[in-house]
């Protein structure tokens, strides 16, 4: 399968590993990814976050790098990508306000492109009102907003991942390499040693 061209959706708070990983992973099989966020351009970044799992009832949340966008939001074309990414963090419940941010969303689902989301990217799935009849994992506690919008919520543990059709979702970072290889498999990247 030749290289994908693929759109990663951020904001700031991403979270960062959910944001680095896919992008550094993909680039590195040879895939172009567009890293963009509404408002900013091409080498503006956006700032992230960490998050880990301390043993609160909720995760800890510490300052991450800087990410650098490497495409313009307002120049972005989504017929011509051919898969979309949506990492968590705190982004996405700001990000699911934004109107084109959701017709970008609904144009990869409508025209049955691969999509992958991890943690809580799945809020800008339900906001764009693309979850009904479909399988979606996410951070639990964004499960319930599947549910709402019409999808069935799947449990997976931290590090597992669940595809549903060419929607690959994981629950947070700790799933990067699972959500990934069925992320690359729905892309149908082989990977020969």
């Amino acid at each position: 399968m030749p290289a994908r061209k693929i759109l990663m959706i951020v904001g700031d708070f991403v979270e960062d590993y959910e944001a680095m990983v896919p992008f550094q992973a993909l680039l590195m099989v040879g895939h172009a990814v567009h890293a963009v966020c509404p408002g900013k351009k091409t080498g503006e970044w956006v700032q992230t976050a960490i998050h880990d799992f301390e043993g609160h009832q909720t995760y800890s949340e510490k300052p991450g790098h800087r990410f650098a966008l490497n495409a313009s939001f307002d120049d972005i074309d989504p017929e011509s990508y051919d898969a979309l990414i949506i990492p968590g963090g705190r982004a996405p419940e700001y990000l699911r306000l934004n109107n084109r941010v959701l017709e970008i969303v609904r144009h990869f689902f409508s025209a049955n492109k691969p999509v992958a989301a991890i943690c809580h990217g799945p809020q800008l799935l339900a906001a764009a009102g693309v979850l009904k009849n479909r399988d979606c994992s996410a951070y639990p506690a964004v499960l319930p907003e599947v549910t709402l919008a019409g999808g069935t919520a799947i449990h997976v543990p931290i590090d597992g991942a669940h595809t549903c059709g060419k929607l690959v979702t994981g629950p947070a970072w700790p799933a990067h390499p699972a959500w990934l290889a069925q992320f690359l498999k729905v892309l149908g990247t082989t990977i020969t040693v």
